[in-house]
């Protein structure tokens, strides 16, 4: 999925350089409307957010007053080997959860490598296609302006035209965890604007009616296959 990545932004190299700009909290009616995020996660890094019979998740969830939904192995996003995460709540807990789990993500990546890593890594939101508009904006002005003010590298992929049915793209945040926060926290408070968002919040890993495409050869072999179902 990467490669099918957008070039509508690139990394902020200027902006890097420059001082962190002070958090931007979402305007104060937004602030305890229900809302969601979703994100992918490895399969072999699920299971440092869950913790030991479930005791990380249920922590995080106790800190943070989110609720935390993970989907099973077996259900990936189409396309990867990726399980998905969904955050749900009021936005301030929204965001405390997402910092407690990617600062755990984080913690992992260092200790699994055992050498000196890099600052700024990766996470791939799961946004609506019809939602993505509000990120890019007109003329993409918006996302120049979330990359800006976050100082994170922000990506978005086309639709994967593979998948019948997917109506999800991926929004890649690159940076380090206070520069991806930054990031997530702008996303949130322009998706909290959009009506539409809010629809796919009851049916987070639902990709039952995606199917790969297979292109047809001459001799009329080939089909569709579905791909992994995912049951909420």
């Amino acid at each position: 999925m990467e490669s099918t990545e957008s070039s509508y932004v690139s990394s902020p190299e200027a902006a890097r350089n420059r001082s962190p700009p002070p958090p931007k909290s979402p305007t104060s009616g937004n602030v305890e409307k229900p809302m969601y995020i979703r994100f992918l996660v490895s399969n072999a890094t699920a299971g440092s957010v869950i913790g030991k019979g479930g005791s990380t998740i249920t922590e995080f969830q106790s800190k943070s007053g989110a609720r935390i939904q993970l989907s099973r192995n077996h259900e990936t996003f189409p396309g990867t080997s990726d399980r998905i995460i969904m955050v749900s709540g009021a936005i301030d807990d929204i965001l405390k959860a997402m910092e407690l789990i990617l600062a755990k993500l984080f913690d992992e990546l260092n200790v699994e490598d055992n050498e000196d890593v890099g600052p700024r890594t990766k996470v791939r939101l799961i946004v609506p296609n019809s939602s993505c508009g509000s990120i890019i904006g007109k003329g993409g002005a918006t996302i120049k302006s979330l990359i800006e003010d976050s100082q994170a590298g922000i990506k978005i992929s086309p639709l994967d035209n593979n998948f019948y049915g997917l109506n999800d793209r991926l929004v890649t945040l690159t940076g380090t965890l206070d520069e991806q926060m930054q990031a997530i926290d702008l996303i949130l408070s322009k998706l909290c604007e959009d009506p539409h968002y809010s629809q796919a919040m009851h049916a987070p890993f639902s990709y039952a009616a995606t199917y790969y495409s297979m292109s047809y050869a001459p001799n009329g072999t080939g089909g569709k296959f579905p791909n992994h179902k995912v049951r909420s």
